[in-house]
């Protein structure tokens, strides 16, 4: 969640109405979350798996990734709506979605710090430091995913057909799941 006085802040960067229904229309970052990923094609694996949901509408999304900021940062953002449920029923909630490679996450990191440390204004040499960071993390990230793919091939961690993840098809992992819930136990046929 982003703290109360940084949703001020930007509502008033952005010459917001101090509204809450008015911020909550026009600052689709205010509940987010960052999940990283081992490698490149798996974020975009989780970036599909999450906007195919059938009840999850998908906003924007944007690939930092293959389009990467002028200053080497990369990451998946979506803005997405979820429903969050409440005593009274669902409520559509828009929130942000990043998506990036531990190399990225890292990089990202640190570059938030340093902007923050020099309050926008870094010295060229740090800039200069990072774009060459940002390439170092690019080559990790292709390396890492190379190596992956030599050891266990190229389709590694793909389903091998739809509805099938890890070797158990729809059916099983519903079952799996109820059970874990304490639904009805498996029938015989199963």
């Amino acid at each position: 969640m982003k703290p109360t006085a940084s949703i001020l802040d930007k509502a008033m960067r952005l010459e917001l109405e101090l509204d809450p229904e008015v911020i909550r229309a026009n600052i689709t970052d205010i509940a987010g979350v960052r999940i990283t990923c081992s490698f490149i094609a798996d974020t975009y694996r989780v970036l599909d798996a999450l906007t195919s949901q059938s009840d999850v509408r998908t906003v924007t999304i944007k690939d930092y990734i293959a389009n990467p900021k002028p200053n080497g940062y990369k990451s998946l953002h979506a803005i997405i709506e979820i429903p969050v449920f409440l005593s009274t029923g669902a409520v559509p909630v828009t929130v942000e979605v990043q998506i990036r490679t531990i190399a990225m996450d890292f990089w990202a990191s640190l570059e938030h710090k340093i902007y923050y440390k020099y309050d926008g204004r870094v010295p060229q040499h740090l800039t200069t430091s990072l774009s060459e960071a940002a390439d170092a993390a690019e080559q990790l990230d292709r390396r890492m995913e190379q190596l992956h793919h030599e050891v266990h091939g190229v389709d590694a961690g793909r389903d091998t057909a739809p509805g099938v993840i890890d070797g158990m098809d729809e059916q099983l992992l519903l079952r799996l799941w109820e059970h874990s819930r304490g639904g009805p136990p498996p029938t015989p046929e199963g």
